[in-house]
């Protein structure tokens, strides 16, 4: 289960991403990314951090413990900047966040480290990426932490972009995916193939739905023609299944990609 924890003070913002994230304070004394519902792309981008950041998890994948935060409305009244007052505002309720990392580092791909002994890893990264269709781990923007020389995912928010057009939807989880080729790990990955069937095999329907469970009720149902949760888990459920499909064109598609940098 994902735990629940109530924000008692709110530390500073980080100013980037659409989200415009920011370190709070918990009442379990943790100091915690808040991400929250009231920025940028709202709730979806809340269930692509939830929904890719649990699954990773589940892949063995290292992510930052993610909790659910409980924004008091109240909390606007103790902050002097007028757009952070109007976000906490807009956020009240439950909303997400990640476990601070202190003294993390961002990764930076001209060192490689730690990557250079943990190539496996890296195709396994860069198979999930592209399974959840996650634009945003590029030199530019790796969205990769070092922390105790260990790295971490973060930032997810971007991934499961069809959400945002659900229209499409059916045409997306059939894509190739090609931007992959930006991937940040794309260099160290020359096991995609061997890790395939192994991840592959891990995401069964069952921790699927799983998973999407743990989306608050009133995150979803706000799409036309999926006007229930239900409906709403059970298009994502759909979605992935469909992905997870053989032949799956998008490890192809990293396959080759990779094939481009030997």
């Amino acid at each position: 289960m994902i735990r629940t924890v109530q924000a008692t003070h709110y530390v500073t913002p980080l100013r980037e991403g659409g989200s415009l994230p920011a370190i709070v304070e918990g009442d379990d004394d943790g100091t915690w990314v808040a991400k929250f519902r009231g920025a940028g792309q709202g709730v979806r981008a809340l269930i692509a951090e939830l929904v890719s950041g649990e699954l990773a998890r589940h892949l063995g994948l290292p992510v930052p413990e993610i909790v659910f935060i409980e924004i008091d409305g109240r909390l606007a009244k103790t902050e002097p900047d007028p757009e952070i007052q109007d976000l906490l505002r807009k956020s009240e309720g439950v909303n997400l966040a990640l476990d601070y990392l202190p003294g993390s580092i961002g990764f930076d791909p001209l060192i490689g480290r730690p990557f250079d002994s943990m190539k496996r890893l890296a195709s396994s990264i860069v198979w999930f990426d592209a399974l959840v269709t996650n634009v945003d781990r590029t030199p530019r923007n790796p969205n990769l932490l070092v922390w105790h020389g260990k790295p971490y995912l973060i930032d997810h928010g971007a991934s499961l972009f069809f959400h945002h057009d659900w229209r499409h939807a059916a045409d997306r989880s059939r894509s190739r995916f090609p931007e992959i080729r930006d991937h940040v790990l794309l260099p160290w990955a020359d096991a995609i193939t061997e890790v395939d069937g192994e991840m592959s095999a891990a995401v069964t329907m069952e921790t699927l739905e799983r998973i999407l469970g743990f989306i608050p009720d009133d995150w979803l149902g706000d799409v036309e023609g999926l006007p229930t949760a239900a409906a709403h888990r059970e298009a994502y459920l759909d979605w992935f299944r469909v992905r997870l499909e053989g032949p799956r064109i998008w490890v192809e598609e990293a396959i080759d990609a990779r094939s481009l940098l030997v």
